[in-house]
């Protein structure tokens, strides 16, 4: 797929591969090499998705400081913005085979969407990726009850996000998206979506917890972080079969699309939703293209942590002073990495600057602030020599 850099979870026949769990580590053993390039690299992408303009919130600080600006509005006021905000939240049904010998489908799983485009006489969907996951058919339920075809668009299985498409016809609101940056802690937040897939339309009350809360994200299922979600934290439920549906604000806009899979354990008073100013980008990509394209390094990496010590000062032949980074595991042949002389087992401390603790740093680094075609300075140790290069970021595609 390109020049992204998640090849490193799948073999050439695109099988999925294990990765090694942090608390393992590696045997001290004389085949160092070997171990770091047998481990499974990690992608090193950056989305054009977070902010095609604008920065987004600083991803390592929650910017809980901010004055909180209390919007009045009346209970009667509120009861009739949720009475329109429940036209546009429908429910998503996912049928699957009930067997591979079979073309019969049955319904394997359910969740919640927000309709919030129309185009054509095509209606657009978002939803969640995991709520469409495996899907051989798609149906949507209306809020009036009608049960009607729907088509995928595209995902993001990065962003836990999908699209899809039904007739417009049967359509009477479409929601209007609000701004997630311009939330503050305390406001009113209210979720509306179909918990544990049968009580469609419910909707709960709360208020906005933390407006860029940061949650580790296992994407691949191996029971290793993979990268840190910015999310919204709120106290209204959301449950499963929730997801995919509106979190709105007293005026009724949609400040984010809610997802019960970011939330490892089930806790009471704690939901969580992708903030709009994150999920918009993205689905604009997938409704273009399928799918959200990612500039490229063109590298795998692991977390220095990850390395044994003895390794770290033989074979890196790092100061002792350098504790944290990211170790190149290997460099992809005609990419942005390879064009500028980077190797296997350089070991990356700071990218812009700015300093890199491990692959997750490089992760939010790259989805936050870069997109195609930028600049990206990256500093390096090579045999414990200090060194710096300036790539150009490439496109997965």
């Amino acid at each position: 797929m390109g020049y992204y850099d998640e090849t490193d979870l799948y073999d050439d026949n695109n099988h999925k591969r294990q990765k090694r769990s942090r608390r393992g580590g590696y045997p001290l053993v004389t085949g160092f090499i070997g171990a770091i390039i047998g481990a499974v690299t990690i992608s090193i992408v950056s989305p054009d998705i977070f902010n095609l303009t604008n920065k987004p919130a600083n991803l390592n600080n929650d910017t809980n400081t901010v004055p909180t600006q209390v919007i009045n509005v009346s209970r009667e006021d509120l009861t009739t913005t949720i009475q329109n905000a429940r036209k546009f939240v429908v429910g998503v049904n996912n049928y699957q085979s009930s067997n591979p010998f079979s073309m019969e489908t049955e319904e394997a799983g359910s969740g919640s969407g927000v309709v919030y485009k129309r185009v054509g006489n095509k209606a657009l969907v978002a939803t969640n990726n995991h709520v469409v996951a495996g899907a051989k058919q798609l149906k949507v339920k209306m809020a009036d009850g009608q049960l009607i075809d729907a088509k995928l668009v595209g995902t993001d299985e990065l962003l836990d996000l999908a699209v899809v498409a039904i007739d417009a016809k049967y359509v009477t609101n479409i929601a209007k998206l609000g701004d997630s940056e311009k939330i503050n802690v305390g406001e009113t937040a209210i979720a509306i979506g179909n918990p544990l897939g049968f009580l469609e339309s419910t909707v709960t009350e709360g208020i906005v917890s933390s407006k860029a809360r940061e949650i580790p994200q296992d994407i691949d299922g191996d029971g290793v972080a993979d990268y840190q979600t910015q999310v919204i934290q709120t106290d209204a439920a959301i449950n499963p079969g929730n997801s995919g549906g509106a979190l709105i604000n007293a005026k009724g806009e949609v400040i984010g699309i809610n997802s019960s899979k970011i939330a490892e354990q089930a806790v009471e008073g704690i939901g969580f939703a992708i903030p709009m100013n994150i999920a918009k980008p993205a689905l604009d990509q997938i409704e273009k293209f399928g799918e959200v394209t990612r500039p490229v390094m063109g590298v795998g990496l692991k977390s220095l942590d990850e390395i044994p010590q003895f390794n770290i000062e033989e074979t890196l032949k790092l100061p002792g002073s350098v504790t944290k980074g990211a170790v190149v595991t290997h460099v992809d042949p005609n990419t942005p990495a390879a064009k500028v002389g980077m190797k296997q087992l350089d070991v990356i401390v700071a990218l812009d600057d700015k300093p890199v603790s491990d692959v997750i740093t490089v992760r939010e680094y790259l989805y936050s602030h870069k997109k195609v075609g930028d600049k990206l300075k990256i500093t390096y140790y090579r045999d414990g020599k200090l060194t710096n290069s300036t790539l150009t970021l490439a496109s997965s595609q």
